[in-house]
């Protein structure tokens, strides 16, 4: 009889201690309390609770939570009602504070936030709280972790998820919008006229210009073409000139060196004169010699017979 009551002795104790050892897991805590006071705040590992005299009083997640809040009524500073409901990111960062500091603390959270929220929204207007969640978010953040710092929590974020005007106002402002989108439209289809006007315009003044190039060229061009004729033709002239007195100075030479008489001089001369009355002079010069025909004829008339 006294083994059975030592061996149930025995199982029960075992079991007392195997309910009364803990393991706490990562990114977890554990408030112990013994006799009705705060003892010690458990990490992660493994702890050994004494029996009937240490108690549990609260398992914390030490992970960043999310509470999404449900819309809260906000009265603008305009006198218009919204609708608009907001997310909460916290983490608990003293177990303590957070199971001692107040009695519910997601509760309390969603109270100062309604409450800050209203507190800011009243001192805006419609279209500047539209405009300005980034300065609505940061305000209710820094004025929330301030609140919630006794109580062992940090606000890490707030974001407004949802702003939502009476549908009166939504009405109106999506008349406005599309009011201000077809006025955009078209002053968009009059600048790509101006533009189009305005290449066109280029395009034609750039054409004459082209044009009245081209034409100047040609215009050069053809200059150029005729003075180098005329100075070809001038050239050629000249050189048949040149070619003409080339051709008498030898002739003259010859008649030099053959010893020419009066008379083959005289009829040189007598040549001469018929190209030059074969010419456009309206007056000619006949030299004295030549004057008295008599004697020419007959100066001709022997030099013909001494040439027979």
């Amino acid at each position: 009889m006294n083994l059975i009551i030592i061996f149930l002795l025995f199982i029960f104790v075992i079991i007392l201690i195997t309910f009364h050892i803990k393991i706490v897991p990562q990114s977890r805590a554990f408030v112990i309390e013994r006799l009705g006071a705060y003892k010690e705040t458990w990490n992660a590992g493994i702890n050994f609770l004494v029996p009937f005299i240490d108690k549990l009083a609260k398992k914390i997640s030490l992970k960043e939570q999310v509470i999404d809040f449900k819309p809260q009524p906000v009265i603008t500073k305009d006198n218009v009602t919204m609708q608009i409901d907001s997310v909460i990111y916290f983490q608990i960062t003293d177990p303590k504070l957070y199971t001692y500091g107040v009695e519910n603390p997601i509760s309390a959270i969603e109270n100062l936030t309604a409450t800050t929220l209203r507190n800011i929204i009243g001192d805006m207007e419609l279209d500047t709280t539209l405009t300005s969640r980034d300065t609505i978010n940061f305000q209710m953040r820094k004025i929330l972790d301030e609140a919630t710092d006794p109580w062992g929590m940090k606000i890490n974020r707030v974001e407004l998820k949802n702003i939502l005007p009476p549908r009166e106002i939504q009405d109106a402002m999506e008349k406005q919008m599309k009011a201000e989108r077809e006025k955009r439209e078209a002053i968009l289809r009059s600048e790509g006229q101006k533009q189009s006007a305005i290449l066109v315009a280029e395009g034609e003044k750039e054409s004459e210009i082209l044009k009245a190039e081209a034409e100047k060229q040609s215009a050069i061009l053809r200059a150029e073409g005729q003075k180098e004729v005329t100075i070809k033709e001038a050239q050629g002239e000249a050189e048949a000139i040149l070619s003409v007195q080339k051709a008498e100075a030898e002739a003259i030479k010859l008649l030099k060196e053959a010893d020419a008489s009066k008379e083959v001089l005289m009829l040189k001369a007598m040549e001469t004169f018929s190209k030059v009355a074969d010419g456009q002079a309206t007056k000619i010069i006949i030299p004295s010699e030549l004057q008295n025909l008599t004697t020419f004829s007959t100066l001709f008339g022997e030099f013909k017979e001494k040439n027979e």
